[in-house]
C-alpha cells in the first residue's frame, strides 16, 4: 500500500502531501521535516530508494525523484515494488506536463485542485488505480469539461432559470 506522497522544493516546503493512512497534523510536518532532512544529505550519485523504517514506522521505505527544484516522493510498504512506484512517480510527471506544459513549482501551488485530481486518478485510498498517462489525461479531460458545463450552467440568472423551467 501507497502510505503518502509528498511533493516539496528544494528548501523542504511542501507543495502537496496526501496521506493515505491517519496521521495527525503535528505528526505529518514531523515526517515531512525528517524526509527533507534525509533527502537534502543524500549525494546526486546514490539510488533513489530509502529505507524508513525510523520515519514511517517498520516495513516502509520512500522512492523520490528529484526534477528541477521539486522533489516528488512516495511513501509505500513491502506490498508495492520499489521498481513500480518510480515508474509511478514518472506517469504522476508525464501527467502533470502534459496538463501543465512542462510543470513547475507554480503549477503545483496555484493549481492545487487539479494536482489533487490527478493524484487520485493514479492513487485512491493508497492503491494505484491507473499507470497510463493517457487515460489518466482523458479523465482530467472530462473533469474539466464538466466542470466547464457546471460553471456555465451558474452563470444563468435565477429570473432567466426560472422562466425556462415553465
Amino acid at each position: 500500500m501507497i502510505r503518502a506522497v509528498i511533493v516539496m522544493n528544494t528548501q523542504g516546503k511542501p507543495r502537496l502531501t496526501k496521506f493515505y493512512d491517519f496521521q495527525p497534523p503535528e505528526k505529518q510536518q514531523e515526517m515531512i521535516r525528517k524526509v527533507y532532512g534525509v533527502l537534502c544529505n543524500r549525494p546526486e550519485n546514490v539510488s533513489n530508494f530509502i529505507q524508513a523504517d525510523d520515519i514511517f514506522g517498520p516495513d516502509c521505505k520512500i522512492v523520490y525523484k528529484h526534477l528541477a527544484t521539486l522533489y516528488f516522493i512516495f511513501v509505500f510498504d513491502s506490498s508495492e515494488n520499489e521498481l513500480a512506484m518510480l515508474d509511478l512517480i514518472q506517469v504522476f510527471v508525464e501527467t502533470l506536463d502534459r496538463c501543465f506544459k512542462n510543470v513547475c513549482e507554480l503549477d503545483v501551488v496555484f493549481n492545487f485542485n487539479k494536482m489533487h485530481t490527478i493524484l487520485n486518478e493514479i492513487i485512491l485510498g493508497g492503491q494505484v488505480l491507473e499507470t497510463s498517462s493517457e487515460e489518466v489525461m482523458k479523465a482530467i479531460e472530462e473533469v474539466s469539461r464538466l466542470e466547464k458545463s457546471t460553471s456555465a450552467v451558474s452563470l444563468i440568472p435565477k429570473a432567466v432559470s426560472g422562466k425556462l423551467g415553465r
